[in-house]
């Protein structure tokens, strides 16, 4: 099909009530206290009972310009919810730039995970998924310290996961399509080049290698950001990590992307810490929308708490940022590396000290559909990232 005949809409669950993880993905459990509802925003009274997007556009200049930008991303969300506007999601992108920007405050009281004593040789307990009625903040924490993520069987639904990857399709179609032709892209919010403000973010060229790479950045495709607003909101994924790091997150728009990984793309083991900072506070919600390890490219890692950043660039290490393997195998001990197979919908919680890389084999036949988010702790924000509000 066309991108034009492509679905606008996001999954049904928005028309569900607002409950927990669990309940929308198994009919036990639940996220307990995290599980909150959405923050209601009161949409601006106009002379129409259903306000038009330019009604709603001027509403929200208006607050922002009263310092209230929370409020004035509140009041599109809300609209944008009820009814897809592409001028709505368009605009969000921007919004939440320029809140994004604004907002640093002080750092909170914060101790990040440290590694859990070692178990006896032959007695560390394998990665293994846990139920989302399982995942809370001790969980979360616990995961971190002792294998050095989380894995949630599943955070969505597969048809969820199979709806966002056909979107992913249409997206990177939709950039393809722009870069063949001269001019600015078709308004329909599939992709939309994003403009940071200022001068002190480097775009140039990294927006082309990373779609050499397989991917596009979520704050490329308005369409695509604003589902994944929707999708952290919905599992309560929003209200963990703003538990988790004492602070609501910030997302980076050069973190945040929507990968069709290719089956001959380069690998290399690295960090994200490595580029990112060692003293940043992050989490990085990792959601494959296929079944991939097996025959589609999946991912390896260390399974334990590493609490630096480990030596990079060295002698049979692909790139300068990377880890060469003697390394990894050093950093592994007796943890080993594991590959996990994930199904479609579940999800891996990292930070930027996960040590891991992308597994491709010859013997693999099928693309990997994923989406990848960065959300960092704005008081500690690291350099270089382009802030997006949450």
């Amino acid at each position: 099909s066309s991108l034009r005949d492509a679905p606008r809409s996001r999954p049904k669950v928005a028309d569900e009530p607002r409950t927990t993880v669990a309940d929308r993905t198994t009919p036990e459990g639940s996220l307990g206290s995290l599980a909150k509802p959405r923050r209601k925003v009161p949409v601006p009274t106009t002379d129409h009972p259903d306000p038009t997007p330019a009604a709603l556009l001027d509403a929200a200049r208006a607050l922002e310009q009263e310092g209230r930008h929370g409020e004035a991303i509140g009041v599109l969300t809300a609209a944008n919810r009820r009814q897809r506007s592409t001028a709505l999601e368009t605009a969000l992108v921007s919004l939440r730039h320029r809140a994004g920007v604004r907002h640093r405050p002080a750092v909170p009281d914060f101790t990040p995970p440290h590694a859990i004593d070692p178990p006896a040789a032959g007695e560390r307990p394998p990665l293994e998924p846990i139920g989302p009625h399982e995942l809370d903040v001790d969980t979360l924490r616990h995961g971190l310290a002792t294998h050095g993520c989380v894995w949630v069987r599943p955070l969505i639904s597969p048809d969820r996961a199979r709806e966002l990857a056909s979107n992913i399709d249409h997206a990177l179609a939709a950039f393809d399509a722009a870069a063949a032709v001269p001019g600015p892209p078709p308004d329909d919010g599939w992709y939309q080049p994003f403009a940071p403000e200022g001068d002190g973010y480097r775009v140039g060229g990294r927006r082309t290698w990373v779609r050499a790479s397989g991917a596009l950045w979520t704050a490329d495709s308005p369409l695509m950001l604003a589902q994944l607003v929707d999708l952290i909101d919905d599992t309560g994924i929003g209200d963990l990590v703003t538990s988790y790091l004492g602070e609501r997150p910030a997302l980076s728009a050069n973190k945040c992307t929507l990968r069709r990984v290719p089956l001959d793309t380069n690998v290399g083991w690295h960090q994200d810490g490595s580029f990112l900072g060692e003293g940043v506070r992050s989490l990085n919600l990792w959601l494959a929308l296929g079944d991939c390890g097996r025959d589609a490219p999946g991912m390896d890692l260390v399974p334990r708490r590493i609490d630096h950043v480990v030596d990079t660039g060295t002698p049979g290490a692909m790139f300068d940022w990377s880890v060469a393997p003697d390394v990894v195998e050093r950093e592994a001990g007796d943890a080993g590396i594991v590959r996990p197979e994930f199904q479609a919908g579940d999800a891996l919680l990292f930070d930027h000290l996960l040590l891991h890389s992308t597994c491709v084999e010859p013997t693999m036949t099928r693309e990997r559909h994923a989406m990848e988010t960065w959300l960092f702790a704005p008081s500690t924000y690291p350099e270089g990232q382009i802030p997006l509000a949450y």
